[in-house]
């Protein structure tokens, strides 16, 4: 007797026979134009005159309502020459920057820093942008840097810790 109690409590196995949506979350849909009982008879919800009560009439992506549309309220300046009107910006350059805080962390005194070993230590992993060292931190080894770009500060610190720095083409990568 107890075995059928507990065979009666026990959730049904759920599988695709028996699969339905949660209670509540699917709605019939709203079949408009079946007279004015219904809500939504006569005009069908679409109003009285005017472009979106015609058939055929479609609002379109950018449509907000008969305001005026945020494409037309933004200012059009174009051209490059303008920093507002950046994204038009092919004249900026870019580079990745690695710290001297990095270099410190991850390279023995001596060591040559060259493109290949800041990938090896995870630094300046992105291919085909120039590398560019910034003076962030402080650099106590003497260290061969040979990258595109140096900051004023970050040679002056590279060189007064006793390394030197010598700079390679940007347009020739040593990387494969």
């Amino acid at each position: 007797m107890s075995e059928k109690l507990e065979d009666a409590q026990s959730p049904e196995h759920i599988g695709l026979h028996n699969l339905k949506p949660a209670p509540g979350s699917r709605r019939p849909r709203k079949r408009v134009g079946r007279g004015e009982g219904s809500g939504t008879g006569k005009t069908s919800g679409r109003g009285q005159k005017g472009y979106g009560s015609r058939t055929g009439s479609k609002d379109r992506a950018r449509f907000e309502g008969g305001q005026m549309p945020i494409h037309m309220r933004m200012r059009k300046l174009r051209g490059p020459h303008m920093k507002k009107s950046m994204p038009f910006e092919p004249f900026r350059t870019h580079t990745q920057a690695v710290n001297l805080k990095d270099l410190e962390a991850r390279f023995e005194a001596g060591a040559e820093v060259t493109l290949e070993a800041l990938k090896q230590m995870g630094l300046a992993t992105r291919k085909d942008v120039p590398v560019k060292v910034l003076a962030k931190g402080e650099l106590s080894k003497a260290l061969t840097v040979r990258v595109h770009a140096v900051s004023a500060a970050a040679r002056t610190a590279i060189e007064q810790a006793g390394g030197t720095v010598a700079l390679i083409d940007a347009g020739v990568s040593s990387e494969s």
